[in-house]
């Protein structure tokens, strides 16, 4: 046995990634840090990620970009290729046999993956629950036969899949690891032309192609609404590899002079320089709760997966940190009511008034506190838990 930082084991272990979407590359980018803390680097790293993790040292099997799709009919004419890269990834693990594998969200595409990699004695780790509180409770029995150790965000997720006896750790929301982030507002706008009093929007339309081929417009029109109100308005766009030539090319369109911003660590910068927000629904409306932005959350979905939607998801919000309090902290306006004049009356509030983004931020700060059990970092909780059944497993 080899010592390193996380105790005695076997030097430089193999694991093996899957992350399907840009929030699960963040994710696992941070994880593979963390995994490299605890190890003093004796770890070694494959599977499939984004930019992130390709520049964390990982060298993607395939392209991100095919398994960013989301919506129940968004997926139907891809699945064949879908299925051809779940049968290719359950090969090439079964060829590296890794001492574990850590699949990250995308559960139709990483679920399937680990169903063919029962039985060869390699931990089979998910990260990420499947959100069963809100819709398809029967998921959480399948997770349990389908992985051996399921790491958990939200705080409540843990006895819907323990009564299936699946081994589950709550680590916390990985969004909050932004908070250690140092940002200059005051030089990002100067480096990017940017007066300092002039209003300024952060505006993102989402990391897949279906939502900013929805959003886009609506957020574009949003803000030609806004800047009649607000002059000298900016919009900032932080983006992300799955969708950065999209909004490129959208961005000269929009009615504000908009600054794309496509680098990683742009995104904390374009946060602290930014008055308000307008974003889709997902893992940066924690992002922008953590980084004390008052934001407005616009989501469309698909007519027919919306009509699916209604009848099945059971939670009455789509925002975490209004998930979390049960209440709408983050005002939520989704599929008919995500119109630009509705937006842009809730954003407005939000700029004329300083105390009503203070009063947002503030409330935002108790849904934050309910997701960092312990102090430790979500990242360095999760590389823990990896390497305990790393250790555990039998020799």
């Amino acid at each position: 046995m080899i010592a390193s930082a996380a105790g005695g084991r076997q030097a430089a272990p193999l694991i093996f990634l899957i992350a399907g979407e840009p929030s699960g590359d963040l994710l696992g980018a941070r994880l593979m840090a963390a995994l490299r803390a605890e190890t003093g680097g004796a770890v070694r790293f494959a599977g499939i990620g984004g930019e992130r993790m390709i520049a964390a040292g990982l060298d993607s099997l395939i392209s991100i970009d095919e398994l960013a799709i989301m919506g129940v009919f968004e997926v139907v004419p891809h699945a064949l290729r879908i299925i051809r890269r779940i049968r290719q990834t359950a090969a090439t693990v079964r060829a590296m046999r890794p001492a574990a594998v850590v699949t990250i969200d995308s559960p139709s595409f990483s679920l399937e993956v680990s169903l063919r990699l029962r039985g060869l004695g390699i931990p089979l780790i998910h990260y990420v629950a499947p959100q069963v509180w809100a819709w398809k409770p029967w998921r959480a029995a399948k997770m349990a036969r389908h992985v051996d150790h399921l790491l958990t965000l939200l705080p409540f997720e843990a006895p819907y899949f323990e009564k299936h006896g699946l081994a589950t750790t709550f680590v916390g929301h990985p969004a909050v690891e932004m908070k250690d982030y140092a940002a200059n507002p005051a030089a990002f706008r100067a480096g990017h032309g940017i007066a300092a009093a002039a209003p300024v929007i952060c505006v993102l339309p989402g990391s897949r192609r279906g939502e900013v081929r929805r959003l886009a417009p609506i957020f574009s029109a949003t803000l030609g609404r806004l800047a009649e109100r607000f002059p000298g308005l900016r919009a900032l766009a932080p983006t992300v590899s799955t969708v950065a030539s999209e909004v490129t090319a959208l961005a000269p369109t929009w009615p504000v002079p908009t600054t794309v911003l496509t680098e990683p660590a742009e995104k904390a910068e374009a946060f602290a320089a930014s008055d308000v927000a307008l974003a889709a629904s997902g893992t940066v409306a924690v992002e922008l709760a953590v980084a004390g932005v008052a934001s407005v959350i616009g989501y469309r979905v698909s007519p027919m997966t919306a009509f699916i939607a209604r009848r099945v998801v059971k939670s009455r919000y789509a925002s975490l940190p209004n998930i979390l309090l049960g209440r709408e902290v983050q005002p939520e306006l989704i599929q008919e009511n995500c119109t630009p004049d509705k937006l842009a009356a809730a954003l407005g509030i939000l700029l004329d008034d300083p105390k009503a983004r203070t009063a947002q931020v503030e409330a935002a700060g108790e849904a934050i506190r309910l997701l960092t059990p312990g102090g430790m970092s979500p990242s360095r909780r999760a590389a823990q838990i990896v390497l305990s059944l790393i250790d555990a497993k039998p020799k």
